[in-house]
């Protein structure tokens, strides 16, 4: 590959240089200390659209949008107060919807609440959800994401009390054109698992080298400690505590079985199994 810029390659003179933008560093810190500054940074690059005017203008009331200074520390403190208690509140309704918004299925999560600005054609709520279950997903005919906190049972998935097991039977893979994967996460971080194997996930590419049972079925072992060299190639390192897992089908197929559309399919994520 050849990379340069489309001047170079039209053989004309370089346009003149984009402005400096003042970006503040995106940190987790600061962005608890005062979301609404970063708020007003990000809204100088995010086009007006007729889906959010009403919205932006509650905000620019309050002195939140572009070109505006909200100081979160500024504010008296009965103000303070009732911000916060309306991002809890804010937070609790959007925790409810991805509890209630989902279909349930063998302890998984199957929805479809991912697309463009179109597609949540001003569902705030519904935005909100999917923003904070994971950001940048795709649409669902690009791809699916099932996500589980909870075994089979519906019991919550703890690595630092339990050992657990994902099976999928005979002939009974992720459905997909491209390829799928398992991926393990700290349940309270959202982050990854550091591991002694460097594994963080579980996909089609490493079927080559993983085993399965007599009966063709593969089996995940879910668990924080090794389940032993024969059952390594297998195993998925959980955290000391509790665990988030997604699974991402690239490209699912239309035709049965097919986990589309969603929540409706023929195929069904198999649930994880505490074994001991």
């Amino acid at each position: 590959y050849k990379a340069q810029p489309l001047s170079a390659f039209l053989k004309q003179p370089a346009p003149p240089a984009a402005p400096t933008i003042e970006f503040l560093p995106a940190t987790t810190a600061g962005i608890k200390k005062n979301f609404f500054e970063y708020l007003d940074v990000a809204l100088q690059f995010v086009p007006e659209t007729s889906r959010d005017k009403d919205i932006r203008a509650k905000l620019a009331r309050i002195g939140i949008g572009p070109g505006k200074t909200f100081e979160f520390k500024d504010l008296p403190l009965e103000h303070k107060a009732e911000m916060l208690v309306g991002m809890k509140q804010g937070d609790d309704k959007i925790d409810k919807w991805l509890a209630t918004g989902n279909k349930p299925i063998n302890g998984w999560n199957v929805s479809s609440l991912l697309g463009d600005e179109a597609f949540f054609n001003g569902d705030w709520l519904m935005r909100s959800g999917a923003a904070k279950a994971g950001l940048y997903g795709n649409d669902a005919a690009e791809a699916m994401y099932p996500f589980t906190r909870t075994d089979a049972s519906g019991k919550p998935l703890d690595g630092s009390k339990h050992k657990y097991t994902i099976t999928f039977p005979p002939g009974q893979l992720p459905p997909v054109h491209s390829f799928w994967s398992v991926t393990m996460y700290d349940g309270k971080s959202q982050f990854l698992v550091k591991n002694p194997i460097n594994r963080y996930l579980i996909n089609s590419p490493m079927l080559p080298g993983m085993k399965k049972n007599e009966d063709g079925s593969l089996t995940l072992y879910v668990q924080k400690d090794s389940p032993g060299a024969d059952k390594e190639a297998n195993w998925l390192p959980a955290p000391d505590g509790t665990i988030y897992l997604v699974m991402r089908l690239y490209w699912p197929k239309t035709e049965a079985p097919s986990i589309l559309p969603a929540g409706k399919g023929t195929w069904l994520p198999p649930g994880v199994k505490r074994v001991s």
